[in-house]
């Protein structure tokens, strides 16, 4: 692509990141619950302790709370300050990604490698969504690439970054950076001392204040126990990230096949950065599918290094292309997949406009190459959250159902309602409701199975 398209796709990348933040409300119980707590941050004036209706919230250190809590000042509402944060982060890492790889590799390889990066389905989704994930892969993504580029001190300070976005485990991710960067071993005690002058001065102080209930909250019970017992009920197989990590690279998931042994340092770099975060997680006995997103950046540098060197990048990006053909399929099935999980959505698939894109875009992407295929993402992941905004923000998100409840709040008490939705609920109307088994009241809010909640008077629905 010539200078002033590669300018144009910048912009409109940024405007992609930036936009359509607030279509969708809070879903799932983690994103309710951290802008909670970010909330009561900015309401309270203690920007040290985490607070979740009061009483000490524990389980994650505070940058992202941090980050949430600033744009709860700056007014930003209750549906754009929780997000608003991460999608500043993922776009600022695309553009940091970027610059370093041009210095250490050049800038065709900096494009194609950011371009992955920036339209794979997995760091798009976690660049939308107020959790911790990409906060912790931006800044960890950071230390690594500053460490190969041989920027050990600063490297170290990312790292405490990285720390205050997640706690222990960026310390266990970063050893590849140790073992690749040992020539440089008399740099490792200044990095270290700005590690702790990053991340130092929280850690400390929470422990000051909060002593042993802290220590075996943040640490024994959300670090050690997490990776070693089945309490918290996220237990998978081993093989679990495989397809995970494959599911996160969409369109760009073809790519994978094409890697190759490394034959330079910065590509064993690389290789050990991804290997080894994949082995980690994998061995670990609770995962969730955000937890690999460290490992995107790596991924698509070999990705890009991998179509740089084949002679028949044409066909590979065409593969890719075809795989955007899904998107018809992703707004049939995606609302209800949210709703109550993906093994309980209907898969009655529109077959011919999928045929018809596969092809459409597999001809464009062999033509017009990389670009082609993430312009092409774009469009179709925009037509995507554009169709089904709606329905998720209906089957999936309690904001809707807040705007209802908000006219009768006084009157209403909680029958059943999932835990997700528990969260949603007392986010958006700031407070929460009494148990209908407490505190009786003429209203009573009911979910069965996977529907929506309803209102009922008595048997009869409002």
């Amino acid at each position: 692509m010539s200078r002033p398209w590669r300018i144009a796709t910048t912009f409109l990348l940024g405007a992609f990141y930036l936009s359509g933040l607030t279509a969708i409300g809070l879903v799932g119980p983690d994103e309710p619950r951290y802008a909670m707590v970010a909330r009561e941050m900015a309401q309270s004036g203690d920007w040290l302790t985490p607070r979740l209706e009061g009483t000490g919230w524990f389980e994650k250190p505070a940058l992202e709370y941090w980050g949430q809590a600033l744009a709860f000042k700056l007014g930003l509402g209750d549906d754009l300050s929780p997000r608003l944060f991460n999608a500043l982060a993922g776009a600022g890492f695309l553009a940091f990604f970027w610059r370093l790889l041009r210095r250490r590799f050049s800038e065709d390889l900096a494009w194609t490698a950011s371009l992955i990066l920036a339209t794979t389905v997995g760091w798009i989704a976690e660049s939308r969504i107020a959790v911790m994930d990409l906060p912790l892969a931006a800044a960890l993504g950071a230390a690594m690439l500053l460490a190969m580029d041989g920027a050990i001190v600063v490297a170290g300070a990312m790292l405490g970054m990285a720390v205050l976005a997640k706690g222990l485990v960026p310390l266990v991710l970063v050893v590849p950076a140790l073992w690749f960067c040992r020539a440089q071993w008399r740099q490792y005690g200044y990095a270290a001392a700005a590690l702790v002058a990053v991340a130092g001065p929280w850690y400390v102080l929470m422990t000051l204040r909060h002593g042993l209930v802290f220590i075996d909250e943040f640490f024994i019970k959300h670090h050690f126990s997490r990776f070693t017992e089945t309490a918290l009920q996220h237990v998978q197989p081993a093989w679990f990230y495989l397809p995970v990590l494959l599911g996160m690279m969409f369109p760009w998931t073809p790519l994978v096949a094409m890697l190759r042994r490394p034959r330079t340092d910065q590509e064993k770099f690389l290789w050990g950065w991804l290997l080894w975060g994949l082995l980690f997680f994998s061995v670990s006995r609770n995962k969730l599918p955000g937890y690999i997103l460290p490992l995107l950046p790596p991924l698509a540098v070999l990705c890009a290094l991998a179509l740089a060197e084949s002679k028949r990048s044409w066909a590979w990006l065409a593969a890719c292309g075809a795989l955007l053909g899904l998107t018809p399929a992703l707004i049939t099935v995606l609302p209800e997949a949210l709703a109550s999980g993906l093994s309980r959505a209907s898969w009655q698939l529109p077959v011919a406009p999928m045929v018809m894109l596969a092809i459409g875009a597999a001809g464009v992407a062999a033509w017009r190459g990389t670009a082609a295929v993430a312009l092409t993402c774009l469009m179709c992941l925009g037509l995507v959250m554009f169709r089904v905004a709606p329905a998720v923000d209906e089957r999936a998100s309690a904001r809707v159902l807040s705007q209802i409840v908000a006219g009768h709040a006084g009157e209403v008490c909680v029958d059943s309602l999932h835990r997700a939705w528990r969260y949603q609920l007392d986010y958006y109307l700031h407070l929460t409701l009494p148990d209908c088994t407490k505190q009786p009241r003429r209203l009573r809010l009911s979910q069965r199975g996977s529907e929506p909640p309803a209102l009922t008077v008595g048997q009869a629905q409002e």
